[in-house]
């Protein structure tokens, strides 16, 4: 191991330390950084497809996430704000980062940006470096079909790189290091010089299996959770037009300081529900929110909104011209409604899907406070309360963390009809 590291001049900004520092000469065909939030992990692995970029001309890299909206706010903007600074500014010039599909060096080189649920473009081309940020988000077929683009032999080697926070230890992504199919390298808060005393007081104040994974660093299981038979490779699909016919309906939880949370759902010819818009944000008064919601809404109508029950907010809802009906609130009825729309039906497939990137926009608070930024967030960490003796209770799920899955609870039990009379259109 190389003790010191001399920065090439003019290319990064700060000195790699730890995992961030290993990174650099590692050339194992896959590697994992993994750890805490925190860490530096994305900033390390930018760092490097900098460098290589730089120092092998018309060489060619690929930053690819699940899909191409889900990289606009993250590793895009560390990449344009920490990276390519100095000399190299002149390189985010041209496309804003949404539309981006590149990033040009003046050496012939190229950093492609791209999702999996467009990767027509992507996976025509071939690349020296490919880097997968959040790579619990894909599959392992997704990661095995990027290797067959890992192969422009421009540079001296070729390599895959995830990154990520721990997940379930069952997950793909430790299985394959487990086995033996990548490099695994373990990056701590103290490989980041950056990282505040406050940023980790706010990892330490978290709880249950978010603590584990963010502040602890480690693969761990929730126990006890609620919705078990949840899966993200199932449930969790790839955005498409909602069809004209298909009757929509949106569902509201209240909130200020915790987040307020609507969605928008569709029910497709068979009865099946599909969440496929979301607002999920905390610190904003309900009229704001319901300017929002008429401002979404535009263009298409709804059968029913269901609200939970304050008087006043729906009130404030009514008077914007979104009238709601009032949401069935038995907790144990209503999971296992949500239960039973997870498992799969006669033909195989579930009743119940989430559209990725549905979230309207991200709430920096939540953000900061690494709290669930969408309901999909919320899932793995809801969890059923506990006896003394740590035996979950199941029926009384932990009241933390459960706005977006109140809402989902509601929208089932409205759908299927429990405690609720339907209305017409509004």
């Amino acid at each position: 191991m190389v003790a010191t590291f001399a920065p090439p001049p003019n290319v990064i900004a700060r000195e790699p330390r730890g995992a961030a520092l290993d990174l650099l000469y590692d050339r194992s065909p896959e590697l994992l950084i993994e750890g805490p939030a925190g860490t530096g992990k994305t900033l390390g692995v930018l760092t490097k497809l900098h460098i290589c970029l730089d120092k092998y001309p018309k060489s060619r890299a690929l930053i690819a996430r699940k899909t191409r909206e889900s990289l606009t706010e993250s590793a895009l903007v560390e990449f344009e704000a920490k990276v390519l600074i100095g000399r190299a500014a002149g390189i985010a010039r041209g496309a804003d980062r949404a539309r981006r599909q590149r990033y040009t060096y003046p050496n012939g080189s190229e950093l492609v940006v791209g999702g999996m649920d467009k990767n027509s473009k992507i996976m025509s081309t071939q690349y020296d470096l490919i880097y997968v940020p959040e790579c619990t988000e894909l599959t392992e077929d997704d990661w095995e079909s990027l290797t067959t683009r890992n192969r422009n032999n421009v540079m001296p080697y070729q390599q895959m790189i995830a990154d990520c926070n721990p997940s379930a230890p069952t997950h793909w992504l430790n299985q394959r290091a487990n086995q033996g199919g990548m490099v695994r390298l373990l990056s701590r808060h103290e490989d980041n010089p950056s990282v505040t005393p406050a940023y980790l007081d706010t990892l330490r104040r978290l709880t249950g299996v978010r603590r584990a994974r963010l502040y602890e660093g480690r693969w761990a299981a929730a126990e006890g959770i609620v919705y078990d038979n949840y899966d993200p490779t199932i449930h969790l699909i790839d955005r498409f037009p909602i069809p004209a016919g298909w009757r929509r309906f949106r569902v509201v939880d209240f909130g200020y300081t915790n987040p307020f949370v609507c969605q928008w759902w569709a029910i497709d010819d068979d009865g099946r529900l599909y969440r496929y818009r979301e607002l999920y944000a905390t610190q904003r008064l309900v009229s704001d929110h319901a300017g929002d919601i008429a401002r979404l809404s535009a263009g298409e109508s709804y059968v029913a909104t269901v609200a939970d029950h304050d008087a006043e907010d729906r009130a404030t809802l009514h008077a914007a011209g979104i009238p709601t009906v009032p949401a069935f609130k038995s907790v144990t009825v209503g999971i296992q409604a949500v239960q039973d729309r997870l498992r799969p039906a006669g033909d195989g497939k579930p009743r119940l899907f989430l559209l990725r990137d549905s979230l309207v926009s991200r709430d920096e608070r939540l953000v900061e406070a690494k709290k669930p930024l969408c309901t999909e967030q919320e899932i793995d960490g809801y969890v059923w309360t506990k006896t003394a003796d740590g035996r979950p209770v199941k029926e009384e799920p932990v009241k933390v963390d459960d706005h977006g899955v109140d809402c989902v609870r509601y929208a089932v039990a409205w759908a299927d009809g429990l405690g609720v009379v339907k209305v017409g259109a509004y």
